[in-house]
């Protein structure tokens, strides 16, 4: 076997790991529920390398890449606001205790970041904007081939772009951020969805099949993820933009929804119908572990 990296992507319900070639191929792929709590955060994340290590019959001696919900230290390898992990104390030494336990050196990242890269070895554009659409809404930039963290690692967070003064308010604290429009959590609020059928895909069914209010929100969904889209290619005019996320689940029809809001919001405007933002969206396919390859990546 020539030279593999191992990432790990660390959520709240699941860890998913994978072990990846040099061309980026994955030859093996492991999945267990995450313990909660910060003993059972690095358990689980050990767990899923010593399963990788049996699938593939080798040591994986090599560095181990972490993405992780939550603001990331890269340097040192810590993490803080790590939202339903349950990690104890301030900064928490994800890195150190992981890299101790299994004995390779581990670098930790946030897990839109690492995403972020996974999006550029998927789509070979080194110039795109990775759009996030889970439980809350985020960005991740790589900007000519670097990822941007933003001097205070906030980077992207356009989900906390306040839009409506009289809006919901916000876990951030602020009122009417694009979140509480275009996100998981929005649509699960919006159009709660019993049984196993996730929020999205029960109310794009629906809209599907006609239902007024369906469309309705739909549109505003849509809408608010176009905003999201249109605020971060003013700013940073990427290449692509790339759809991600628990939502990105939808794959095409959420891709069409967003181009034809984009289209709409620039049917009045030459100048924003000159630069085709329609046209640079692309989305996740559903199967591909985007956040677990791109964290694979930062061991290089």
């Amino acid at each position: 076997m020539g030279p593999v990296n191992v990432g790990l992507d660390i959520g709240a319900t699941k860890t998913l790991g994978v072990v990846v070639d040099a061309e980026g191929e994955i030859l093996a792929g492991v999945r267990e529920a995450t313990e909660p709590g910060s003993d059972g955060v690095v358990r689980t994340a050990a767990r899923v390398v010593e399963a990788l290590r049996a699938a593939t019959g080798e040591p994986l001696p090599g560095t181990v890449g972490v993405g992780i919900p939550g603001l990331v230290d890269h340097e040192r390898g810590v993490v803080k606001h790590a939202v339903n992990l349950g990690l104890d104390g301030d900064w928490f030494e994800l890195g150190d205790l992981l890299g101790d336990r299994l004995g390779v050196r581990v670098v930790v990242e946030n897990d839109v970041n690492a995403a972020t890269l996974g999006a550029v070895a998927m789509s070979g554009e080194d110039d795109l904007v990775y759009v996030s659409i889970g439980t809350g809404l985020a960005a991740g930039l790589v900007l000519e081939g670097r990822l941007r963290r933003g001097d205070h690692g906030a980077a992207g967070e356009v989900g906390h772009i306040p839009v409506d003064p009289n809006g919901v308010l916000c876990e951030c604290g602020q009122r009417g951020c694009l979140e509480t429009l275009a996100s998981g959590s929005a649509l699960a609020a919006a159009w709660p969805s019993p049984g196993q059928v996730p929020p999205a895909q029960a109310l794009f069914a629906a809209a599907q099949g006609g239902d007024p209010k369906a469309i309705a929100l739909r549109d505003e969904f849509a809408a608010g993820v176009a905003s999201a889209v249109r605020v971060l290619a003013l700013a940073v005019d990427p290449r692509t933009v790339v759809l991600g996320g628990g939502v990105a689940q939808l794959g095409e029809q959420l891709r069409v929804a967003v181009a034809s809001a984009l289209l709409d919001q620039a049917a009045s405007s030459p100048f924003l119908a000159s630069l085709d933002l329609a046209g640079r969206l692309r989305v996740v396919p559903s199967s591909y572990p985007v956040a677990a390859v791109g964290a694979a990546l930062l061991g290089r």
